[in-house]
């Protein structure tokens, strides 16, 4: 059995936006105000957290 791992952008309540597994990913938690994902490997994930950012819609770290 494979073990495939998943990755989150989620956009905290301070505008920042990091990458997170998806085991620590949760849709209750109050701090996340947007997410997007699931990407195969945390190198999508920041590439495509790059453009976020260049669109506004994420603060850089």
């Amino acid at each position: 059995m494979e073990n495939t791992q998943l990755w989150y952008i989620i956009k905290r309540s301070t505008g920042n936006c990091e990458i997170a597994p998806s085991h620590l990913v949760r849709d209750d938690d109050p701090e996340i105000i947007e997410k997007w994902g699931a990407f195969a490997s945390p190198e999508e994930a920041i590439a495509r957290r790059i453009g976020l950012i260049r669109a506004g819609k994420c603060q850089p770290q």
